[in-house]
Formats: C-alpha cells, structure tokens, sequence
C-alpha cells in the first residue's frame, strides 16, 4: 500500500543528479554538459520523471519513449528530419512522441521537467 509519503515533489525533493556529455556521435555542434536528476522511476522502469539541464549545443535526437516536457528556463529548437521547427521557451508545455527523429538545438541554457513512457521490450 502507498501512503502521502510516496508522492514525488520533483521541485522539493532531494535526488541522485548525473552529468553527462552527449556522444560524439551524435553531437552536431557544442560540447553541452547535461545534468539529469531523476525523481521518480516506476517499478517496471517504463515511466520515470525528473529534470534535465543542459549548457548550449546542437546534436540528434531519436526517442524511442514518450515524453511529456515543461520548459523552466532557457530557448531549445527542436527539428524534424524534413527541417521543420519549433523554438521552445520557459512555460512551454510540449510532449515528444515516441519515434521522433531530428535535432535538438539548446541555444540558452535550459531546464525542463520530464515525465517519460518506454514500452515494454519487445513490444
């Protein structure tokens, strides 16, 4: 059973931050660090939700989970292969659907809430 104590305040409540770079690989521009705090990840591992940072930089995207993202600060530009795009700004309320393929562009530093949904493996 759950009780109050199991509610996550994502702006109050304390979690393991990690840093990290984001893959040559993929990184088309910058070297932005990216700071991930996750809050909250489900039992199963599908659903998790938290905050993530990053520092100016440009690199691909390819989500294979849905996400449901709050921008707090900063101005990203988020692209689609055909070059279609969308500036994102604190207040901005947007979900990432799963299969989305592009670029993510952090032109200020920005910080957004996430809440994100993988599907179970293999299906």
């Amino acid at each position: 059973m759950t009780d109050i104590t199991t509610i996550v305040d994502l702006m109050r409540d304390t979690a393991e931050l990690t840093q990290s770079r984001v893959p040559r690989g993929l990184l088309l521009a910058g070297n932005p660090v990216q700071t991930l705090t996750h809050h909250y990840i489900s039992p199963c591992g599908q659903f998790s939700s938290g905050i993530w940072e990053s520092t100016p930089g440009h690199w691909t995207i390819e989500y294979d989970e849905s996400e449901y993202c709050e921008m707090l600060s900063g101005v990203a530009v988020v692209r689609d292969m055909q070059g279609s795009e969308k500036v994102l700004r604190a207040g901005d309320r947007f979900v990432i659907p799963s299969g989305f393929r592009g670029t993510w562009e952090v032109v200020e530093t920005c910080r957004k809430i996430y809440a994100s949904h993988a599907p179970q493996a293999g299906h």
